[in-house]
């Protein structure tokens, strides 16, 4: 029962690892190192492989909360370092998806900005003594970006054959980015809006 008890904060750890393991194997290419020859099937494969690993990281977010609600395991430590685990992966994957100008990069000011406020008010709410868990806002606003990173990570990869860079394709993911931001947006102005006591007391 212990194992099962600690497991969410585990997968939560373990996703937080699997971060970086992603960053290098993303950017194992010849455009980056340019001191070492590689080969493309070697940087494609690289790619393939922070592919993969990106979805196994996102799998562990969906796992790790319905195993702590099923057993009632829920922590402080989950409710605080789940969402942090979050941002961690979606900062790093936004980031190299805009390097290799998947994403723009004005985009990806905006979802880290929302990001690293919200963050600010769960640091200044835990200063309170008081843990500012996810809200369904929240919740769907992480779903929702990693679907969005999914599509990206498959376009980068070309999954199948896909191509993001064509026309009519890059349309319909630049109107799906919009989509992602503008209710990154309104999920952080929401935290800021039912936490607004907790901000009026620090001035």
């Amino acid at each position: 029962m212990s194992f099962i008890k600690n497991l969410p904060n585990r997968l939560t750890i373990s996703r937080i690892i699997m971060i970086f393991i992603f960053v290098v194997f993303a950017n194992i290419s010849a455009d980056k190192i340019n001191f070492i020859n590689i080969p493309g099937e070697v940087s494609d494969t690289c790619h393939m492989i922070a592919f993969i690993i990106a979805i196994l990281a996102g799998l562990t977010d969906f796992l790790d909360g319905k195993i702590a609600r099923k057993y009632k395991c829920e922590s402080d430590f989950g409710r605080l370092m789940d969402p942090v685990a979050d941002k961690i992966f979606i900062a790093a994957v936004f980031v190299m998806l805009a390097d290799y100008r998947i994403i723009p990069a004005w985009i990806v000011v905006v979802v880290l900005s929302r990001e690293f406020l919200v963050t600010s008010l769960r640091l200044i709410a835990i200063s309170d003594g008081v843990v500012i868990s996810a809200d369904k806002s929240g919740k769907f606003k992480t779903a929702f970006q990693m679907f969005t990173l999914l599509i990206g990570g498959a376009g980068w990869v070309r999954l199948f054959g896909f191509d993001i860079f064509n026309p009519t394709l890059w349309k319909l993911w630049y109107g799906l980015l919009l989509a992602v931001t503008i209710f990154t947006i309104y999920s952080g102005v929401s935290y800021f809006v039912k936490n607004y006591k907790l901000i009026q007391n620090k001035f």
